[in-house]
């Protein structure tokens, strides 16, 4: 399931009848204390995500809600990024939000509003940039130079304007794929210099693996901030994945942000950061890993340290600046002006994030103990983007769980919802920073810690209220697996254990739909005694849930099935529910 930073949620699948014996010979055998999920008829449920603050999308909404009860929807989530907006909307926005209760209730729809975001924490971070979940920088070179303090570090790329070559192969670069078939090296056109590197027409002459990848070789500092940029222009270009890679040692990619290639377009300057995070040797991969037609030259890569650039200032994110030897620690707003990116999460609204923008500008005063051309060496953390603009919150900061217990108190009286979900979902950073090293704890342990913290928001808050989850994040054969990495996320197998934080009381939302994998799923969650909704469509085949549902048969808790839409596509819930009922017949 891919979001937007916009999008602070996930998607919602589709769910079984509940076999009543069945149950509870296995809660028995398993020694569950909870109540054994009771009998009902397979729901229908409906996942819309909108802004309910223009009239117009209100009014599609009403529409939306009318026309999937008349079609035998149960049940709605409600999703608003401007659920962690209450105190910046007017008057409207909440009267809007009445109009959609009465409605629900009017149509005898469950009304489930979505809360908690935490792994598209945008939202959230909207109300405070710096509660990102941080990547550390140890100890980066920096040099007092025209009375500023600046990155200090020679530029570890070779030949980054592709101007030495042999044949179609640049030289310095470790390889480039298909040489004089499908990358060439251009004197015709170029940014700059005098060549430049052109792929074109991948699938014609590699239809198996359609790669058309130039790679380099970096020997960089460990836990280091880097700024990679590069210039680009296509022409009919189509591909499927083009983007800037970086794979660190131990064969992990490094970065996820993936800056817009448009099919045509003129020289246009990418830029990226990443964090080297352990790994000391680094693969640069510019290209593409499904190539199709078209071309797209490559010049003037650069590669140079990222400085302050999106920093967090927060209690668990300390900043230290110390000589060179580390034996004098400098004082900021003494030796230093303040470090802060005014841009952090704010570029251009609140809650976005920009990979590179103005570079925060750090000034020596009079009166510092540092002197010109001096070099020092910098700690700190900074934030990391996912793709297109998301970012996750870091579940060890204490202000996360004010702002959430805010937030839930505000949807309550605006929304008197029926039920809870809790948008815990594709968590891709956290464990590196200082708030969540210093519990000792793994990143599954934490989040394990965390969700139930956030249950005990809810039942104080709301008591008696439904409470739900999505699936992945609690799945040991989804995101919590035993082993591998995620993302960038800390550590081997990271979310493992996650699960044992949930209470048998929250229904899972479940969007496992590998077909090798979703029994399994199903089994996991039915033994720890959660009710499952299974949530599926994703812009697919509305009728694929027939599968699904088949291979849940026998499977306690089964509830029924979510239309889960993230591209706003409403038009087959009619053969979504006919696919549903079929399987309840």
């Amino acid at each position: 399931m891919l979001l937007t930073g916009w999008m602070a949620g996930s998607t919602i699948r589709s769910m079984n009848r509940v076999h009543v014996l069945l149950a509870l010979s296995c809660l028995a055998v398993i020694g569950l204390a909870a109540d054994p999920p009771r009998p009902v008829d397979r729901q229908g449920w409906l996942y819309l995500q909108t802004n309910l603050l223009p009239d117009n999308q209100l009014k599609e909404a009403l529409a939306l809600l009318e026309r999937v009860a008349a079609e035998g929807y149960t049940g709605v989530v409600l999703n608003d990024f401007k659920f962690m907006r209450w105190d910046d909307v007017p008057e409207r926005y909440l009267k809007n939000c009445r109009t959609v209760r009465e409605t629900c209730r009017r149509l005898k729809l469950k009304l489930v509003a979505g809360v908690m975001p935490i792994g598209y924490s945008n939202s959230l971070l909207s109300r405070d940039p710096n509660l990102a979940e941080g990547l550390p920088v140890r100890n980066a070179p920096f040099a007092v130079t025209h009375g500023m303090l600046v990155p200090s570090e020679p530029a570890p790329l070779i030949n980054g304007g592709f101007e030495t070559f042999r044949g179609d192969s640049p030289t310095g670069w470790r390889f480039v794929d298909e040489p004089g078939r499908i990358s060439f090296i251009d004197l015709t056109t170029r940014k700059e210099g005098r060549a430049s590197l052109r792929m074109q027409d991948v699938a014609r002459y590699e239809p198996d693996h359609r790669h058309a990848r130039v790679c380099q070789t970096l020997r960089l500092r460990p836990f280091a901030a880097y700024h990679v940029s590069v210039s680009v222009k296509t022409l009919d270009w189509q591909a499927e994945d083009t983007r800037i890679t970086l794979i660190g040692s131990n064969g992990t990619m490094l970065n996820y942000n993936t800056p817009a290639i448009e099919r045509t377009r003129d020289w246009t300057r990418l830029d990226i950061v990443f964090n080297t995070l352990d790994s000391s040797e680094v693969n640069l991969y510019l290209g593409t890993w499904a190539g199709q037609t078209g071309s797209i030259w490559w010049d003037d890569v650069r590669v140079e340290p990222a400085g302050f650039m999106n920093v967090l200032r927060r209690e668990g994110t300390p900043l230290r600046i110390t000589s060179e030897d580390g034996a004098t620690v400098y004082e900021e707003g003494r030796d230093f002006t303040e470090i802060r990116d005014p841009k952090l999460g704010m570029d251009p609204w609140a809650g976005d994030y920009t990979a590179w923008h103005d570079v925060p500008a750090v000034r020596v005063p009079a009166g510092s103990r540092l002197k010109e051309g001096q070099r020092v060496l910098a700690s700190y953390y900074h934030a990391a983007i996912i793709y297109s603009g998301q970012l996750a919150c870091c579940m060890s900061a204490p202000k996360v769980y004010d702002i959430l217990e805010w937030q839930v108190k505000q949807v309550r009286d605006a929304l008197q919802p029926d039920g809870y979900l809790m948008m815990h979902d594709e968590i891709r950073t956290q464990g590196w920073d200082d708030s969540c090293m210093r519990r000792n704890l793994t990143p599954g342990r934490i989040l394990a810690d965390h969700i139930k913290q956030c249950l005990a928001i809810l039942h104080r808050t709301d008591p008696g209220k439904s409470v739900y989850v999505w699936s992945d994040m609690f799945d040991p054969n989804h995101n919590a697996r035993k082993s591998g990495h995620y993302y960038l996320v800390k550590g081997e197998g990271p979310w493992a254990g996650s699960w044992e934080g949930l209470t048998p009381d929250v229904t899972i939302m479940n969007w496992q739909m590998g077909p090798k994998t979703r029994r399994a799923t199903l089994q996991h969650f039915a033994e720890r005694g959660h009710r499952q909704i299974l949530c599926g469509f994703y812009d697919g085949n509305p009728r694929m849930i027939t599968g699904w549902l088949k291979d849940a048969g026998g499977i306690p808790g089964i509830e029924g099935a979510m239309y889960t839409t993230w591209q706003g596509n409403y038009r087959h819930t009619q053969a979504f529910m006919d696919a549903l009922r079929l399987r309840n017949e």
